[in-house]
Formats: C-alpha cells, sequence, structure tokens
C-alpha cells in the first residue's frame, strides 16, 4: 500500500499536465470569434469611379488543422446579367504566430501545400491581427505583371466590417467597404 501512494501523486501530477498540455489552445484558436456565416450587399467602385451592385457571403469554420474560409459573390450587370463567383481556402497555421499558408492542394506526398503563381495559380495566404483577419491572394499574369487581392474582415457588433481592394501593378482597380451582417 505505501508504494501506491507514492506514486500516486506523481501519476496525478503528470495525469494533469497531459490534459493541460493537450487542452492547450493552439494557434488556429484565433479563429474561434471570426467563426459563423455572414451576408450583405455593397456597391463595387471600379477604378474609373463606376459602381456594381453586389450580394456577399462569408462562412467561416474551424477544422482540425486550421481554418476555412469559404466565400460567394453575386454580381448584377447593367444588362441583367448575374454572376456568381464561390470560393473556398483552407487555411493552415506556419511558423510565424497569426499567420496562416492556404492549403489549397496536395502534393505528391499527400502534404497540404501552396499553389504556384508562376503557373497563373494563386498565391494565398491569411494572417490575424487584432480583431481584423486578412486574406491576400497574389496571382502572376502570363507577362509577368501581378494582381494583388485583399479582404479585410473586421470583428463589428452583429458581424464584420468587410474591406476590399484589388490592385494591378500596383494600380488599385476596384474598392468595397461593406458590413456582413452575422446570420
Amino acid at each position: 500500500m505505501k508504494n501506491r501512494r507514492t506514486l500516486r501523486p506523481w501519476w496525478v501530477v503528470f495525469s494533469l499536465f497531459c490534459l493541460l498540455f493537450m487542452a492547450a489552445p493552439g494557434q488556429a484558436s484565433e479563429i474561434t470569434p471570426f467563426v459563423g456565416s455572414y451576408k450583405g450587399s455593397a456597391e463595387i467602385v471600379d477604378a474609373d469611379g463606376t459602381t456594381t451592385p453586389r450580394d456577399m457571403s462569408v462562412t467561416i469554420t474551424e477544422t482540425k488543422k486550421g481554418f476555412n474560409v469559404s466565400w460567394t459573390t453575386t454580381t448584377y450587370k447593367p444588362d441583367g446579367r448575374i454572376k456568381e463567383g464561390r470560393y473556398s481556402v483552407d487555411f493552415v497555421p506556419s511558423d510565424r504566430p497569426n499567420v496562416y499558408a492556404a492549403a489549397m492542394a496536395r502534393n505528391v506526398f499527400g502534404h497540404e501545400v501552396q499553389l504556384n503563381p508562376m503557373k497563373g495559380e494563386p498565391y494565398v495566404w491569411g494572417r490575424i491581427e487584432g480583431n481584423t483577419l486578412t486574406v491576400y491572394s497574389l496571382f502572376i499574369d502570363d507577362h509577368g505583371g501581378y494582381e494583388m487581392q485583399q479582404f479585410d474582415r473586421t470583428l463589428a457588433e452583429g458581424g464584420l466590417n468587410l474591406s476590399f481592394s484589388r490592385f494591378r501593378n500596383g494600380t488599385k482597380s476596384r474598392s468595397v467597404e461593406t458590413f456582413l451582417e452575422k446570420q
């Protein structure tokens, strides 16, 4: 009996340590305040000053290894056409705090990797800074020029403030700011 009692406190301390270590939040826990579905509408402003109405929605979810951002945009053209775009990107923690790599493809070993911008694919990454989740997308065109998109989604009462900008070769070509209501 005496040996059991001397081992028991050690075992309890070891068990508690293991439980605390396993329960410690990882980097992906930074996404928790953003998790949810959001919807809104806006007028997209092009570089020439023209505007186009657009409906937008975004869903942010935690995943086993990080988080997912899925969004839809519905554009209403002046001639009556409706154009819808759907996008979804998984993000995993990088070696840098609060910076996340997009896991958009799998390599030959089954590991999640970035796409290759030199092949015309977008290079995507995200970061969480304070109450803002930012997603960046870099595209390199066939002539070596580039397009950079930035989506800032900032926590606000009842939803998210969305700020989107697109730059082509350093010149802003499109922007939008709107509120997306949490559903």
